[in-house]
């Protein structure tokens, strides 16, 4: 790749019609302009300009390097409009990833947000699937996870903690009774938000913190919260839940908690994205919009909560 720098003092010595000319309208000592294009001759193998003490012409070669020159600088300073331009406010495409569950609750804040922001696009996939941002171009990914995961190419925002509850139905309790300890549930028929059947480990802590490992087929599995949800309260087995996804069907009776007594170890929310250095405007904006969406107790969360009851 050529040095533009060397290619914009030779197309000003063209322009210009000559090395003083150039020197004058570019601001640049006029040996700065002379050395620029002979190493750009030298770089090149070519003669560009044949210089006198009275004049410089362009060589045939030099006028074909000229033409290219221009274009290459005018794509250049389209380079620097367009980042300019996207630095000024937020525009273009966000791609982010959400997990099954929490796209009821961003999709309740989004009209108003877009209502504000009307030059940005989203591409929004809901998965559970773990995705490698940079390798499919994804800007922000929101993840649940115990403990977080480290790589050294992206930074973290930490939400907030969320918790998790066994939940039954009275029917199912009726039928199979109520499970007194861990290893009860593998009797038991369980629920799994999976988007294809696999083996699921669930974790139990007890008062002390003593940890337990439930390891389970699941009999159902459902690929989005509703869908578990509505299978545990047909009374098709025990799930785990989020708690603000079960908390009122607890209160109401619809639900009951299995194993009280015992304790899930929380999961942290937070949002992934690329290095802070350098974020553009509309990544920023998306990121803030989505901290304070996802932040329990907004909103969108109370309301795609009700809703979904």
């Amino acid at each position: 790749m050529r040095d533009l720098n060397s290619l914009s003092l030779f197309a000003a010595v063209v322009s210009n019609g000559g090395i003083s000319a150039a020197a004058r309208a570019v601001g640049a000592p006029k040996s700065r302009v002379s050395r620029q294009v002979a190493v750009l001759e030298e770089a090149l193998g070519v003669r560009l300009l044949e210089r006198s003490t009275r004049s410089v012409r362009v060589t045939t070669v030099g006028n074909e390097v000229y033409r290219h020159a221009r274009a290459a600088l005018a794509e250049a300073d389209a380079i620097d409009d367009t980042i300019s331009r996207l630095k000024s406010e937020p525009q273009g495409l966000v791609r982010i990833i959400i997990p099954v569950g929490l796209d009821a609750i961003v999709g309740e804040a989004l009209p108003e947000f877009l209502r504000n922001n009307q030059k940005l696009r989203l591409q929004i996939v809901v998965t559970n699937r773990r995705v490698d941002l940079i390798d499919e171009g994804i800007d922000i990914a929101i993840r649940v996870h115990e403990s977080p995961e480290v790589d050294g190419a992206l930074q973290r925002k930490v939400l907030a903690p969320t918790g998790a509850l066994l939940v039954a139905s009275p029917r199912f309790v009726a039928e199979y009774g109520e499970p007194a300890r861990p290893g009860d549930l593998d009797s038991c028929p369980t629920i799994s938000l999976a988007e294809r059947v696999e083996t699921e480990r669930w974790t139990l802590a007890d008062k002390n913190g003593c940890l337990v490992d439930i390891v389970h087929e699941p009999k159902i599995s459902a690929s989005t919260f509703s869908g578990v949800r509505g299978a545990v309260l047909a009374g098709g087995g025990i799930a785990k839940l989020p708690e603000y996804i079960c908390r009122e069907f607890i209160q109401t009776g619809q639900l009951v908690r299995i194993l009280p007594e015992w304790t899930i170890p929380q999961d942290n929310l937070h949002l992934v994205f690329a290095s802070r250095r350098s974020l553009l405007p509309s990544i920023r904006t998306v990121i803030d919009f989505l901290a304070a969406t996802l932040k329990p107790g907004s909103a969108a969360w109370t309301t795609a909560i009700g809703s979904a009851q």
